[in-house]
């Protein structure tokens, strides 16, 4: 059972991303994570209120990101290596983030990584991991930036405990490891993000994208075939199990929170009404996500596959 690529397939998507919860979560970080961002694969949409404080900065921030956005990738550099104070850089980082614009992003935050301030730290993890998604990013690259986000994911952290953003981006960097370890590793991390996602909705019951990953982790498990709990019951004496009741309430809680946030939590709870075989609130929920505006790709497929569950099973009645 690949407990991190179910967790990228399902994470929210962000524009320059290539498809891959990229979270609920953000996922947070999402549509958000920080964030489930945009969470790619979070943030998450990670972060569904960053475009709406982008939009309250001051006339200086304001003019310094039209000015930024003209520098070369060079200057940019340089001009955050003289010093900017933390708020200023996490300002244009922010701007970045909700721009798409993530190999500035990540240039922008690694002049900083040597930073003990848990928001830049657990943003920078954020951008290491979207870098990682990208469509031009070798296997090799994206192996040695999964192992980078993590590590700035854990310094988060270790300087912030309080963070629910340092925890969901924790939980959603250590699923990606999980993909270069093996299955026994996988299965015992995935204790670990659960009790980070908890903590996530714990710290901040507002966030969506923590809530939508949440449940896609108790959806992965409720869906876990007999030869993968097989596997599991003979790796732990307690493997990792749940429900799609289970699922469903944090999907349903995670609507409630911030409606319409991700189209691919509209398409789980139709999915989700599916295996509970009420084909009326299925059939409800994934017309709401074939029906949902699609700003990226990933929403696109989201109304591709929605439309595909609603002619099958409308089929056959």
């Amino acid at each position: 059972m690949a407990l991190a690529a179910r967790l990228c397939r399902f994470l929210p998507a962000r524009r320059g991303a290539a498809p891959g919860p990229r979270p609920p979560t953000g996922a947070a970080g999402g549509r958000g994570a920080g964030g489930p961002g945009r969470v790619r694969g979070s943030e998450v949409r990670g972060n569904p209120g960053a475009f709406r404080r982008s939009l309250m900065l001051s006339a200086w921030s304001y003019l310094g990101f039209e000015t930024y956005q003209l520098l070369s990738p060079a200057a940019v550099v340089h001009a955050a290596a003289k010093g900017f104070r933390v708020e200023e850089i996490l300002q244009q980082a922010d701007y970045l983030y909700e721009s798409g614009e993530t190999e500035r992003l990540y240039q922008l935050l690694t002049q900083h990584k040597d930073s003990d301030d848990a928001e830049l730290l657990w943003r920078l993890a954020r951008a290491s991991r979207d870098l990682a998604q990208l469509s031009g990013t070798s296997a090799e690259e994206k192996k040695a930036l999964v192992y980078e986000a993590l590590e700035y994911a854990k310094r988060a952290l270790e300087k912030n405990g309080a963070s629910f953003a340092a925890h969901k981006w924790c939980a959603i960097c250590i699923s990606d490891v999980g993909d270069y370890e093996g299955i026994k590793a996988k299965i015992a991390n995935a204790y670990v993000i659960k009790e980070h996602f908890e903590k996530a909705i714990e710290l901040n019951p507002k966030d969506a994208t923590s809530i939508h990953l949440m449940g896609i982790w108790c959806y992965t498990f409720a869906e876990m075939p007999w030869y993968q709990r097989r596997i599991a019951n003979m790796l732990f004496a307690a493997p990792p199990s749940s429900t799609y009741e289970e699922a469903l309430g944090y999907f349903q809680k995670a609507e409630q929170v911030d409606p319409n946030f991700y189209s691919k939590n509209l398409l789980l709870l139709g999915k989700t009404y599916l295996k509970l075989q009420n084909k009326k609130l299925a059939a409800l929920w994934l017309l709401k996500a074939k029906d949902c505006p699609a700003r990226t790709e990933e929403d696109k497929q989201i109304q591709r596959e929605a439309a595909q569950l609603l002619a099958e099973f409308s089929g056959k009645n």
